[in-house]
Parts: structure tokens; C-alpha cells; sequence
């Protein structure tokens, strides 16, 4: 079978070649791939900046964005042929740590946990995968033009839990939310937001393309000014950060409302240093309770969550967001940047 492969940190590496056929374990699904997204973790691994290929290997299968349909499963799975499945990310150390042990592996301790298509583990790009029954999960058949976007939608599903959670520790009754970047977490997290039936507003860069009428589209209001303006003229309660912007990043955790919760789910890139009023920022967090939460990767609870999530969303909104579907012969035309592109997809088939 066919499927994109690379090998790690070694840049300009990426290649569509022939693997072997999946051959199903005990308590696996034969799963055919349909697709599989590509994101910026996609992107550093393409470059050579990130990445483990399993042991013993030389080449990743990449892709941890899936979706496929189910050719065989195991009697007793819960599954049969024909369902519509994405494939969980992460798996829990083999000697699971606390987190691990108690189902939570996206809060491992100890950092032995590994990913299919980004640590240790063959990922999804390719003709047909397997995954362990455990770590599948079924989503609903209207779901087959968009089920892709469900593990982006576990990011932000887990964000929203850890705001909730936070909040929880004295009353809470948010309002409004101010999610920065438009790319496919803050449009997601923005969809999530509106199904709370919070006043949500969304900030990005960009005054055309598709992001301003995607937003609009969940009865959200968008915005492209600086960060200094737009939060301290909404004063949010919540605000899911998606854009690892060093200055967005500090600007939205100057300009909560009290009892404010700044959730962080874009990573910054290392090297760009930014000068910082620690002891001002200091003060506004103490003296108002605020609360800054950094964010990542998903459990089964979290994929769960995503999926009802997909479910109850309107189905042409999530496809306006899949802008771009490459062929997989194709498949390096999906690393590289276009205008207007939200989420690029790669057609496994």
C-alpha cells in the first residue's frame, strides 16, 4: 500500500512510497483510510524539526488528523465493518505514570507516552491502518465528508473542560469569549464557544478570505485589530489563545475580565524574545484572581466530547473549513502554504 512517509529530523524528506500492508493484532481494527489532515506538528516533522520514527526504523509514516472506515473488526469490538472511525493520538506510557494509569495520558508526567505519526508510532497517512479497538472511536455516518476535523476538535473540547474546571472553583457564569487566530483550533474553539451559547468574538490578521465569513457563519463577530484594542474593549471573561503569538499571548492576559481565564493552546516559537511588564502582569493576575492554563493533546473523554460536538454542528460549516483537498500522490503539495487555506487535507484514496 501506499503511504507518505518521512524520515525524521531530516528535512525534504517527505516521500509517497509502498509499505507493507497492516496486518491486524489481537483486539484490532483493519481500518481503510479515507484521510487525514495536515497541521503545523505535520509541518515541523516534514522539516526535519521534530519527530521519532519507531524503533528500529528509519521512516515515519506521518498523519495523526484521521479518518477511515472499518474493513474487519474483532468480534466483541463494539465495531463492525462499515463504521466510521478516527484513531486516538496518544498512548499512555507502557509503565503508565499516575495521569496514565488513570486514563488521563494527555496529562503524562513523565513524558514516555508515544503518538502515532509524531512519536514512536506509524501514524495514519496511508491506505489502510489498524488501531486498537480501545483506542478508536465511532463517529456519526453524516460525519464522513468532515470527521477528519474531529482531533483538532479534541484540542479545543479538552481547552473548554480546563476553563470549566477552573472556573468551577467559585462561581462562574462566563459571557464572553474572545478566541485569538482564525486557522482551524480558534474556528473550532469559536464553534464550541457559540454551542454554550457564549457571546463569542474572534480576532485574526486577515480582513478577506474565508475566516471573516466562517465566523460570522456561527453568529460570532470578528475582528482584525490589535489585541491592546479588541480585548480591553470586550473585557472577556474567557479567552482560548490559538496563535503562540508572543504578544497576543500577553496581550489577552492583560485584558481579562476579573476572575478572567486565558486558556493557551498555541505553541510559540523558541528564540523571539519579548519584553514583558512581569510585576504589572504580576499584580492584574493576583489581585483579580485571573487564571493562565496551557493546553494540549486529548484523552478518550475529550475525543468523545469532539465528536458529539461535530454531531450537533452544521455540516456545511465544517466543510467550508476543509479549503483544500490534495490527492495523495500529491500529498507534498498539502506542506506547503496557500492563500486562503484553513485545514488542507490529503484524499487517501
Amino acid at each position: 500500500m501506499r503511504a507518505v512517509t518521512v524520515r525524521p529530523s531530516a528535512g525534504r524528506s517527505l516521500e509517497v512510497c509502498e509499505v507493507p500492508d497492516p496486518v491486524p493484532g489481537p483486539g484490532e481494527l483493519l481500518v481503510e483510510g479515507l484521510c487525514v489532515g495536515v497541521c503545523g506538528t505535520d509541518k515541523e516533522i516534514a522539516a526535519g524539526d521534530y519527530g521519532w520514527a519507531p524503533g528500529g526504523e528509519d521512516r515515519l509514516i506521518i498523519g495523526h488528523e484521521s479518518l477511515g472506515r472499518v474493513r474487519e473488526a474483532p468480534r466483541g469490538s463494539g465495531f463492525s465493518a462499515g463504521d466510521l472511525v478516527v484513531g486516538v493520538v496518544r498512548r499512555p506510557d507502557p509503565e503508565p505514570c499516575g495521569a496514565c494509569g488513570h486514563g488521563e495520558f494527555d496529562m503524562c508526567r513523565n513524558g514516555r507516552y508515544t503518538e502515532r505519526g509524531i512519536k514512536e508510532r506509524h501514524g495514519y497517512a496511508s491506505e489502510s491502518w489498524t488501531v486498537e479497538s480501545d483506542y478508536a472511536v465511532r463517529l456519526d455516518p453524516s460525519l464522513e465528508r468532515v470527521g477528519v476535523l474531529l482531533e483538532p476538535t479534541t484540542v479545543v473540547a479538552k481547552a473548554w473542560e480546563q476553563v470549566e474546571r477552573v472556573g468551577a472553583r467559585s462561581w462562574f457564569e462566563p459571557r464572553r469569549v474572545l478566541v485569538t487566530g482564525a486557522g482551524p483550533i480558534g474556528l473550532l474553539a469559536a464553534l464550541l464557544g457559540r454551542q454554550r451559547g457564549l457571546d463569542v468574538h474572534v480576532l485574526d490578521r486577515v480582513t478577506s478570505g474565508p475566516k471573516p465569513g466562517l465566523v460570522a457563519g456561527l453568529g460570532a463577530t470578528y475582528h482584525s485589530g490589535s489585541i491592546d484594542d479588541v480585548a480591553s474593549a470586550l473585557r472577556p471573561d474567557v479567552v482560548i489563545e490559538a496563535t503562540g503569538v508572543g504578544d497576543v499571548v500577553f496581550g489577552a492576559m492583560r485584558e481579562t475580565a476579573s476572575y478572567g481565564i486565558v486558556c493557551l493552546t498555541g505553541v510559540s516559537p523558541k528564540g523571539r524574545p519579548l519584553s514583558v511588564d512581569a510585576g504589572t502582569l504580576n499584580r492584574e493576575l493576583v489581585l483579580e484572581n485571573d487564571v493562565v492554563v496551557g493546553s494540549v493533546n486529548a484523552n478518550l473523554r475529550h475525543y468523545r466530547a469532539g465528536a458529539e460536538a461535530l454531531r450537533r454542528a452544521d455540516a456545511d460549516w465544517l466543510e467550508r473549513m476543509i479549503t483544500r483537498r490534495v490527492p495523495l500522490r500529491d500529498a507534498a503539495d498539502a506542506f506547503t502554504a496557500r492563500d486562503g487555506d484553513i485545514k488542507v487535507v490529503i484524499d487517501l484514496g
